[in-house]
C-alpha cells in the first residue's frame, strides 16, 4: 500500500500542452508516472509526450478512466481547472500552480464541500511541489533521483527544504515511503494534520518528517494530532526562527500575524508532545537517524 498515489494510479495533466506541462510529463513519464492523458482547452485530437490531449476533464476521465491529476494551468485559470476535476469524479488533484489568489481557493474550498465527504476529492497544493513515492510514482516537479525508496515519510510546506530532508537521507541510508508537499499558501487542499492522518494509517511508512514554517495554525493542529493519535516517531523542523512578527518569508503563507504563529512557539509545541526538533535545516537528516536509532 502507497499513500496517495503508485505505479498503477492513472494520472491526467491539466495543462500539458504548456511548456512546464509537457516539460514536467516528459520528466514525470520519465520516472514512471501512470500519465494516460491531458487536458487543454481547444486542443483535443493531440497528442503531447506521446499521450492523447482532451478538451474537458469529463471526457478525459470518461476515455481513460483517471483517478488523479496534476495542474500546471496558469493561475488567473487554476481554480476553475480544480474545480473541473473535482466534477469529473478525480480523487487525487495535485496542484502545482503557484500564484492562485487567495479569494479563488475559498471558492475553490467550498466548492469542494458540495461533495459527501466519501466523494470528495483530495487536494494537494497549490503552490507546491507535489507527491513522490520513491521508485512508484511521481506527481509534480520534485527531483526524482534524490529520492530513496524506503519507510520514512515527508511532508511540508517548503518544496525546497522537502528535497533537502530527502538528500541527507539518502546520503544516511535511509528511504522515504512518500513525501508530500502541502504548499506554501495560506489556503490549501490539505493541512499536515490530513497528511499525518494518512502516514499513520500507511504500513509502509515507520516515522515521519514534518518541515513547517512561520505563519498559520497548521503546526499546531498537528501537534495536537501527534499527541493525541500519532503512535510513530515524528521528527519535525520549522523554519522562520529569526523572522520578525510581520515579515513575509517566501511563501504567502509564512507570515507571522498571531500568538502561536512563531516558529519557536511551533518549536515549543511540537517538542511538548514529543516530536523530535532538527534546530538546523543541515541537522534534519541526522536528527531523523538519532529518533530511528532510538526507536529501534
Amino acid at each position: 500500500m502507497t499513500i496517495l498515489l503508485d505505479r498503477s494510479t492513472p494520472v491526467l495533466v491539466q495543462g500539458i500542452t504548456g511548456k512546464i506541462g509537457s516539460f514536467h510529463t516528459k520528466e514525470m513519464l520519465e520516472y514512471g508516472t501512470h500519465i494516460v492523458g491531458g487536458v487543454t482547452p481547444g486542443k483535443g485530437g493531440m497528442t503531447e509526450q506521446g499521450v492523447p490531449v482532451f478538451d474537458t476533464m469529463k471526457e478525459a476521465v470518461t476515455k481513460t478512466g483517471a483517478t488523479a491529476s496534476v495542474v500546471f494551468v496558469p493561475p488567473p485559470f487554476a481554480a476553475d481547472s480544480i474545480m473541473e476535476a473535482a466534477d469529473a469524479g478525480v480523487k487525487l488533484c495535485v496542484a502545482i500552480t503557484d500564484g492562485i489568489p487567495a479569494q479563488d481557493m475559498i471558492r475553490v474550498k467550498r466548492y469542494m464541500r458540495r461533495y459527501r465527504a466519501e466523494n470528495r476529492m483530495r487536494l494537494v497544493g497549490p503552490n507546491c511541489a507535489g507527491v513522490i513515492s520513491p521508485g512508484k510514482a511521481l506527481l509534480g516537479i520534485m527531483p526524482g533521483n534524490i529520492y530513496l525508496q524506503g519507510h520514512v515519510g515527508i511532508v511540508g510546506r517548503s518544496g525546497t527544504l522537502g528535497y533537502e530532508a530527502a538528500a541527507q537521507m539518502k546520503d544516511l541510508g535511509i528511504g522515504v515511503s512518500t513525501s508530500v508537499g502541502i504548499g506554501g499558501d495560506p489556503i490549501n487542499g490539505s493541512s499536515f494534520k490530513d497528511i499525518l492522518e494518512l502516514f499513520e494509517a500507511d504500513p509502509e511508512t515507520h516515522a515521519v518528517v514534518m518541515i513547517g514554517e512561520i505563519g498559520g495554525p497548521q503546526e499546531a493542529e498537528a501537534a495536537e494530532y501527534i499527541r493525541d493519535h500519532m503512535t510513530k516517531p515524528v521528527i519535525a523542523y520549522v523554519a522562520g526562527l529569526s523572522a520578525p512578527k510581520g515579515r513575509k518569508m517566501g511563501h504567502a503563507g509564512a507570515i507571522i500575524s498571531a500568538f502561536g504563529e512563531g516558529a519557536s512557539e511551533k518549536v515549543e509545541l511540537l517538542r511538548e508532545v514529543g516530536v523530535a526538533i532538527a534546530p538546523t535545516p543541515a541537522e534534519i537528516g541526522s536528527t531523523v537517524a538519532t529518533r530511528l536509532k532510538k526507536a529501534a
